[in-house]
């Protein structure tokens, strides 16, 4: 199964590559584009630029996550026995998965059609948050995406209601702080590969293959819409796109397994021993640090100069280097590493002793002091 999920991103490259040529020639002939001025969050530029990448990338993850799961249930067993024995022993598993899927293709389908939509119209934050939030309850209460679900246990009568609410609010908040930080060149996607790329370590390390193989698709979906929206830009993720990556980022957090006891019904390889420290469930934390600082700090700029946190502007993270001097190919960088330098601590922290572990967090909040002793630390 290693091969197939490691393939999963060669794969994912391809069709993302393919598609995002075909999508940005087809925006610039039928005017698709994001013109000057257009999104209050985005510099303005006198080139217009396709915002239709989204596209591809959905496209590029959904369509072999369906090809997959159709040939799980289409294809026989002794067909599967003599292809390939190891991918045959996991065909049950992927069935047992299949609806815990489905929702989730439905959410990415419903979050996909609903950006798209404000690419083009402009629907505001009310009617876009408002989707977030009946995807995000329907993974919950039906999908079984749930985060935290140890409180069912811990938290007496009320774990189970605390579940549900903090499992909602993580995809939420994960889904729109990715919607933020898409307002630079390369940003989010680079960002968003970054993630996908640890969680995908993560969970190859916990014998996880369904997740892997997720992370995986992501991985490749983005690196090759990257290929032409690194700087200068030359298509943009739009929300079509940006939506879609924070809503798969937020269920990889979910469906990886921190410790034994949270598999989220998948078996691992037998000679895996997944780590058993409580504190691994807060691997999401550090490995998303970055665009949850971003989000954190934009929503309280707004909120101290009165603002609804909903508001686009230029406040953001990356806004922020810029004023302090940096061009946008240092300033990406800055915000690729910083998310990989506290992503990686983050990988690992299940697995150390809780000395360790007090050692990485340390480790991930100075990089998160010294993203803002640059941002805001004084001038010579």
């Amino acid at each position: 199964m290693l091969w197939i999920c490691l393939a999963a991103t060669p794969l994912a490259f391809v069709i993302s590559l393919l598609l995002s040529t075909t999508v940005r020639r087809a925006s610039l002939r039928r005017g698709l584009v994001d013109a000057a001025g257009t999104e209050a969050h985005k510099p303005a530029t006198n080139t217009p630029i396709p915002n239709t990448g989204g596209v591809a990338v959905f496209w590029a993850v959904t369509t072999p996550l369906t090809a997959a799961l159709a040939a799980a249930w289409v294809v026989p067993a002794d067909t599967w026995a003599s292809l390939s024995p190891a991918a045959a022993a996991h065909v049950p598993g992927l069935r047992a998965n299949t609806p815990v899927a489905a929702w989730l293709l439905a959410g990415l389908a419903a979050l996909h059609l609903t950006g798209l939509v404000d690419d083009r119209r402009a629907l505001g934050a009310w009617p876009k948050l408002a989707v977030q939030l009946g995807v995000a309850v329907g993974l919950v209460s039906v999908g079984g995406m749930r985060v935290f679900s140890l409180l069912d246990d811990w938290g007496g009568a009320t774990g189970p209601t605390l579940a549900v609410a903090v499992s909602i609010g993580w995809i939420v908040v994960v889904t729109n702080a990715m919607n933020f930080l898409d307002n630079m060149d390369g940003l989010a996607a680079g960002v968003g590969s970054v993630v996908a790329g640890l969680y995908l370590t993560a969970t190859l390390m916990a014998g996880q293959w369904f997740v892997a193989g997720l992370a995986a698709l992501l991985l490749g979906a983005l690196l090759g819409f990257l290929v032409f929206n690194l700087p200068p830009a030359r298509l943009y993720l739009g929300d079509g796109g940006s939506l879609v990556v924070g809503l798969l980022l937020a269920v990889l957090a979910i469906r990886t397994a921190y410790f034994q006891s949270d598999l989220n019904g998948e078996t691992t390889r037998a000679d895996v021993q997944l780590p058993g420290a409580w504190y691994g469930l807060l691997m999401p934390l550090m490995v998303l640090a970055v665009p949850l600082y971003d989000f954190v700090s934009v929503v309280i700029i707004r909120a101290a100069k009165g603002q609804s946190p909903m508001t686009g502007d230029h406040n953001h993270f990356s806004h922020r280097l810029l004023r302090r001097g940096l061009g946008k190919r240092s300033a990406l960088a800055v915000v690729l590493l910083a998310t990989l330098a506290t992503g990686l601590g983050g990988v690992m922290l299940g697995r150390v002793p809780g000395w360790m572990a007090a050692v990485l967090g340390a480790q991930a909040a100075a990089v998160l002091a010294v993203l803002a002793l640059l941002e805001f630390g004084d001038e010579r």
